[in-house]
């Protein structure tokens, strides 16, 4: 058995470019699926976030249209309320990275707002990717990244092949023109190697002990990459 950090954003709001608060938080599934996964296969798994507060899920994420249909939804909806260790996180804080076997971070337009300028878990993500223990992120979450600088003031994560949530699907969700700057867009100017899938299709990419999803739809496919390394 293995124990597996998820560290979740803490914040319930977006700010957008005009200073307005989009609800927002984690997206359900790219929390429920790897959870799944993990469980499935006896890992234990532990939430972290800042402050340790306790993680809130964005509403449209549970929503049909996004699931497939309301049996969809509901299923989604039914297993949330299964992830009891979300309701107990710690600080992210006091995470001590030996205790844990992996990293992992569901994205939500959430860590746009907190986790992409948070020092204590850009030092997180930099002692994760260099110990080799499996790193995944999915969606918007690497927005992480951005905040794992080096010493020199270099992105960790340059010249990493990385999937993300991108500038095509951003607009699609009719938030680009909104945004104070993108995803995709930002990752790039870090020095990451961004590489993008289909709009919406299942998109995963493996690079070393770093495992990266495009959207929603790459959780699950995500979570089996890492049992793979975990096994």
């Amino acid at each position: 058995m293995s124990k597996i950090l998820f560290v979740m954003t803490g914040v319930d709001f977006w700010t957008l470019a005009d200073g307005t608060k989009h609800p927002t938080g984690f997206w359900a599934e790219e929390a429920v699926a790897p959870y799944e996964a993990f469980k499935a296969a006896g890992h234990e798994i532990v939430v972290a976030t800042p402050g340790g507060v306790v993680p809130t899920v964005d509403q449209g994420s549970l929503a049909p249209e996004v699931n497939g249909g309301q049996e969809g939804a509901d299923r989604v909806a039914a297993a949330l309320g299964s992830l009891t260790e979300i309701r107990t996180p710690i600080r992210l804080e006091d995470v001590a990275l030996d205790a844990y076997d992996a990293v992992f971070y569901p994205g939500g337009h959430g860590p746009m707002e907190d986790l992409a300028v948070d020092a204590t878990s850009g030092r997180l993500l930099i002692d994760t990717l260099d110990s080799g223990k499996p790193l995944a992120v999915v969606c918007h979450a690497p927005a992480a990244l951005l905040a794992a600088t080096r010493a020199d003031g270099a992105n960790a994560f340059g010249g990493y092949r990385v999937a993300a949530f991108s500038n095509v699907e951003e607009t699609q969700a009719g938030l680009a023109d909104k945004a104070k700057w993108l995803l995709e867009t930002r990752l790039v100017e870090a020095g990451v190697d961004v590489r993008t899938g289909e709009p919406w299709a299942p998109h995963v990419v493996v690079d070393r002990n770093l495992v990266t999803g495009q959207n929603p739809a790459s959780s699950a496919p995500l979570a089996a990459e890492v049992l793979k390394k975990l096994a």
